[in-house]
């Protein structure tokens, strides 16, 4: 048996799911389950796939580990906070939950080229039992009560930031929504470029999107997004959106879930088996965006697995995240070298990190 790959996942909503979904992560997958057996309030329940065991047993060493609070304003039919004060603190008790991981040894931050470098070196060792590393990053700006919470967030370890999620929001505008980023937008964008916050283009509406490409000259990467091409919605990028991320030296995390992979997913009918799709599928939007790129540095792992869906929604041979183990072998036999096996895996992303972190002067560490 090969050594499994050491893995980056550019994106686990981990902290929302200790959080919100109430779920022990430091618990093996099956126990979690278990304990959720006869819950109905929410879709995936009995069905997760991530828990901190599982991560180790399928070397996910390193994340990207978000906060999410949405706030929703009065005519928006959407779930979320009544007020962004309400938001703001929800995302204050994950990064507690994340604060508590770290004081049982189980996860650690990322923050800077240093601490990068040292955890990498922990995790190549031989029976290493180091801390799951994990880089804090914001899924939908509408939490950030004024500019000066950005600071506060960096202070608190806050490295990336994706402006919008679903529907319209206050600093842009994403899925299924219209329009451009606006004057607080812009703000937003102008201080992300001063702390050297990395711009997360995930969920980003096209006009937002085109916005924030020609105004933004930090560091960008897309966390977690699919291909327009292959399953037809504004939530996947279009080749022309590709190619501009690639231009801009990005890495695009592909997304597990089911109804990103595949076109005519219909939730709560379609499943994974009659739809056809497993990891081989998610290999057809890893090539697609190599094929594009020309090479395979700019495409990695951006899972979103238990981003509010299970196993009712994600590849059907794929049962926890340690699965993500599969993933080499469906590469190699496509063609890929062991060099490009890896960058998917987690070499591109740490890549770009090395990239961004390393210019001088544009963190503040």
């Amino acid at each position: 048996m090969p050594e499994p790959y050491f893995i980056f996942d550019g994106h686990l909503d981990l902290a929302m799911n200790a959080m919100e979904w109430n779920r022990d992560l430091s618990q093996p997958v099956p126990d979690i389950r278990a304990r959720e057996q006869g819950l109905t309030d929410k879709p995936d329940r009995g069905r997760g796939t991530v828990s901190l065991p599982a991560m180790r047993a399928g070397r996910v060493g390193l994340c990207m580990a978000t906060q999410i609070a949405r706030y929703v304003k009065k005519n928006n039919p959407l779930p979320g906070w009544h007020s962004p004060q309400q938001a703001w603190a929800m995302t204050q008790a994950q990064l507690a939950w994340y604060k508590t991981m770290e004081g049982l040894g189980l996860m650690t931050p990322i923050t800077d080229l240093n601490s990068l470098e040292t955890h990498l070196t922990h995790w190549a060792a031989p029976k290493n039992d180091a801390p799951i590393g994990y880089i804090l990053s914001l899924e939908g700006a509408d939490s950030i009560v004024n500019l000066d919470y950005v600071e506060k967030a960096y202070e608190s370890g806050l490295r990336a930031i994706g402006p919008a999620h679903y529907g319209p929001g206050t600093y842009a505008q994403g899925t299924d929504a219209t329009g451009g980023l606006g004057e607080k937008g812009r703000a937003l964008l102008e201080k992300m470029a001063e702390l050297g916050i990395i711009l997360d283009a995930t969920h980003l509406c096209d006009d937002s999107f085109w916005e924030a490409m020609d105004l933004y000259q930090g560091p960008v990467w897309a966390s977690h997004n699919n291909c327009r091409s292959l399953v037809p919605h504004n939530r996947q990028y279009s080749d022309e959106q590709i190619r501009i991320l690639i231009e801009r030296g990005a890495v695009i995390g592909t997304a597990m879930d089911a109804w990103m992979l595949a076109p005519g997913w219909q939730r709560g009918v379609t499943t994974p088996e009659s739809a056809g799709v497993t990891l081989e599928t998610v290999a057809d939007h890893i090539d697609h965006i190599c094929q594009i790129a020309g090479n395979a540095r700019h495409v990695g792992i951006g899972s979103d697995l238990d981003g509010a869906f299970g196993t009712e929604q994600c590849p059907a041979d794929l049962d926890t995240i340690a699965d993500l183990q599969k993933l080499p072998d469906i590469l190699r036999k496509r063609g890929y070298s062991e060099a490009d096996v890896e960058g998917v895996m987690g070499g591109n992303w740490v890549g770009f990190l090395r990239s961004a972190w390393g210019i001088r002067g544009l963190f503040k560490n």
